[in-house]
C-alpha cells in the first residue's frame, strides 16, 4: 500500500523531527523533489563496531532508531541499503520511516533492502532471466518498481557488487547487469541505479556504466570528490546513485553526508558512527 504524506509526516513527527518543510506530493501538477538515499549500513553494528557504545546501542535494540532518526532529517522518498540488517531491524527501519520495504538476498550474506514512501509495485532478485552464477552477486542486486505520485513508474536497480581491488568478478556482474537491463535503457525509460558498486571514478567498471549511458549524479552537479568511504577520514568514492531516462535530466542535488551521526568523530574516543561508509544523497526535481 502506498504511504500517504500524512502517514509519512507522522512518521517523522514520532520521530520527533519537523514536517514543515516536506514537499506536498500527489496533486500538484508540478512534480515535486523526489530524494534519494544510497547507504552501505555496515548491518547496523555502528562503526567501529568494537567501541563501547556501538556495543550497548545494538544489545539494546537503539540502532533501527537512531538510523531512521538520522535518514529522516533528510526526507528521503527511497533508500537503498547494502549490507543490510536483519529482516527484523530493516523492518523497525522501515516502520520508523513510514515506509515499504523490499528484501533483496545475498548469494553469502550481505543482503540489500530497497526502502520507499511510495508503493513498491514489483521487485526481482537477481533479473538476469537464468539462475544466479555461483561466483557473481555474492552481495546483491535486484530490480524494484516504484509506483510515483504522478502515475509513472520508476525502476530503480539495488546493488552491492563484489569488493577488492581485483576487478574481474565486478566487470562480469557489470556485463551482466547491462544485458539485463538492455531493453529498459534502450526505450529510453527513467530509471535509478543505487548502491555500493566498489569501484571508483577512475576505473574500467566506472566506464561500463557510463559508456551504456548511465548518468552518475554525483559527477553531473556534485562539488569537490565526493568521497564516500570511511566515515571517519573518507578517501574512495565507491557508492553512487546512477540514473538514466528523463530522471537523468532532473538532477538538482548530489553529495555524501559527512555529517551527523553518519560522521565519525575522531575526537571522540567512545563515539562511533552508523557505519563505515557515507550514505549519498541525490534529489531530482523538475518538469518530465
Amino acid at each position: 500500500m502506498t504511504i500517504s504524506r500524512r502517514q509519512f509526516c507522522s512518521a517523522l513527527g514520532a520521530a520527533g523531527l519537523s514536517t514543515t518543510a516536506f514537499p506536498a506530493f500527489g496533486n500538484d501538477k508540478k512534480q515535486q523533489p523526489l530524494r534519494v538515499i544510497a547507504y552501505n549500513v555496515y548491518a547496523c553494528k555502528g562503526w567501529p563496531k568494537d567501541r563501547t557504545l556501538a556495543r550497548k546501542a545494538v544489545k539494546e535494540g537503539q540502532m533501527a532508531k537512531r538510523l531512521a532518526m538520522e535518514l529522516a532529517s533528510y526526507q528521503p522518498d527511497i533508500i537503498n541499503f547494502s549490507e543490510s540488517p536483519s529482516e527484523t531491524v530493516a523492518k523497525e527501519v522501515a516502520r520508523r520511516l513510514g515506509m515499504n520495504h523490499v528484501r533483496f538476498p545475498s548469494g553469502r550474506n550481505w543482503p540489500g533492502t530497497l526502502l520507499s514512501r511510495f508503493e513498491i509495485i514489483g521487485s526481482k532478485k537477481y533479473p538476469l532471466g537464468r539462475e544466479r552464477p555461483k561466483e557473481l552477486f555474492t552481495r546483491h542486486w535486484g530490480r524494484g518498481t516504484v509506483k510515483l505520485p504522478n502515475g509513472e513508474s520508476l525502476i530503480v536497480h539495488s546493488a552491492h557488487l563484489y569488493p577488492g581491488a581485483d576487478p574481474k568478478i565486478r566487470l562480469q556482474e557489470i556485463k551482466a547487469m547491462l544485458a539485463s537491463m538492455k531493453h529498459d535503457l534502450d526505450s529510453g525509460r527513467s530509471m535509478l541505479l543505487i548502491g555500493d558498486l566498489n569501484h571508483r571514478p577512475d576505473s574500467e567498471e566506472y566506464k561500463l556504466w557510463i559508456d551504456a549511458g548511465w548518468i552518475d549524479t554525483f559527477a553531473k552537479v556534485g562539488k569537490g570528490e565526493g568521497l564516500t568511504i570511511k566515515a571517519d577520514d573518507p578517501k574512495s568514492r565507491i557508492d553512487y546513485i546512477m540514473a538514466t531516462g528523463p530522471i537523468a535530466n532532473q538532477i538538482m542535488e548530489s553529495r555524501p553526508l559527512f555529517e551527523g551521526a553518519f560522521r565519525l568523530n575522531i575526537a571522540d574516543e567512545d563515539a562511533f558512527a552508523l557505519s563505515d561508509h557515507l550514505p549519498q544523497l541525490a534529489v531530482f526535481g523538475g518538469e518530465n
